[in-house]
């Protein structure tokens, strides 16, 4: 639908001043009689915003918090994703809560990894192991039958609430929530990537959502039991894939834990790719890492080369996430991840590489020995190939 932005700006100025005042008083509120307050009406403030899909004013009430560097970005972020991930009101308990779930998967493959509607069994049998394992057994659970790649999830607070609306009403019905392939993009292909299902659960007032509540519970335990099983369960739906399983959380922060665990997690599987289809060992390996930059450093890339030979043969980039900048210690993480992969012979650039990509596939460039960006070339004739993946 066409806006003005002639009547469009004022509403928008008023509307994202009024959430930063609340979410800047909550952040410097000294009691909590005086964040019951604030809380409050910046609650109501956001639900209205949300009610009416109104996108530009939640983010640009963000965007002015987090240049402000303000507690009061974490405030607001915190209330408008509960509101989008939950809700407080259900047909046939009027004060049960709902929570929108997602069940990061890690994969990586040299094959496309998959994506798309799942069957009824495979789905059952999540069911069961989340019953098992992680949701309450008096909580009650619905799931949606379709694999998310990463870009496949809801785009913003408004398309995420709308979704979770039809998990929560599948809820209320008992039922799966049944997804069409047809209304998502196709999903790219990469080596290593992202795939989630998701869920919705809901309990009785004051009761618990997940096993780990209760008073003689083991949370990792829990959650290790759940990850083998779910491994187990899902390594069909995964052909040629090797597969991780997480832990299911509310929406955004499991999206959060995914993208954080997905940037060690490919490179392991980088570096286990070049094992399987080179059959050379991690020691042999020689890794390149430099930061690149837009308008600030945006990621590290880190290209690996065999032990003679100038040309980068596979790259893996790590993003700079939540609030890493410049003058957070991420690059000591990526080396020792690097270490702990096998890699021994590892040279980190101080130089400020442009974010650079290739003209002719999109694909990043990645430092060379020279310290020059460069496309990565795989030999044409593998050594020693592999189909096993572990």
């Amino acid at each position: 639908m066409k806006r003005s932005p002639f009547t469009r700006r004022p509403r928008l100025a008023r509307e994202a001043d009024q959430l930063v005042w609340l979410a800047e008083g909550l952040a410097r509120s000294s009691s909590r009689v005086e964040d019951a307050f604030w809380e409050s009406r910046l609650i109501a403030e956001v639900e209205s915003l949300v009610e009416a899909e109104d996108e530009a004013a939640l983010t640009a009430a963000l965007d002015r918090l987090s240049q402000a560097g303000d507690r009061g970005f974490e405030e607001l972020a915190d209330v408008i994703e509960s509101r989008c991930e939950s809700t407080g009101t259900a047909a046939d308990d009027p004060q049960a809560g709902m929570l929108l779930l997602a069940i990061p998967v890690l994969a990586w493959s040299r094959l496309r990894i998959p994506a798309g509607n799942l069957p009824d069994a495979l789905l059952a049998q999540v069911r069961s192991d989340l019953q098992a394992h992680v949701i309450d057994p008096e909580a009650r659970l619905v799931l949606g039958d379709f694999l998310f790649s990463p870009d496949q999830l809801p785009q913003g607070y408004i398309a995420t609430a709308n979704l979770a609306r039809r998990f929560f009403a599948a809820l209320e019905a008992k039922r799966p929530l049944r997804l069409d392939a047809g209304d998502f993009p196709e999903t790219g292909q990469f080596l290593s990537d992202a795939r989630y299902i998701l869920a919705a659960v809901s309990a009785a007032p004051g009761s618990a959502l997940f096993r780990w509540q209760a008073e003689d519970s083991n949370r990792d335990a829990l959650l290790a039991a759940w990850s083998e099983a779910a491994r187990n369960t899902l390594s069909g739906a995964f052909p040629a894939c090797a597969i991780d399983v997480l832990g299911p959380q509310a929406f955004f922060s499991a999206c959060r834990e995914s993208d954080r665990q997905l940037r060690p997690y490919s490179l392991n599987a980088g570096v286990e790719f070049l094992r399987a289809t080179l059959g050379v060992e991690p020691a042999s390996l020689r890794a390149f890492v430099g930061g690149f930059h837009g308008h600030r450093l945006e990621e590290y890339r880190v290209g690996f080369a065999l032990p003679e030979g100038e040309a980068v043969i596979h790259g893996v980039v790590w993003p700079l996430l939540d609030a890493e900048d410049e003058n957070s210690d991420v690059i000591a993480d990526v080396e020792q991840r690097l270490r702990d992969a096998g890699i021994v012979q590892i040279q980190v650039f101080e130089q400020r590489f442009p974010l650079e990509f290739c003209d002719d596939c999109g694909a990043p460039l990645y430092p060379n020995e020279d310290g020059e960006p460069v496309h990565p070339e795989m030999p044409e004739q593998p050594t020693s190939p592999s189909a096993h993946l572990h």
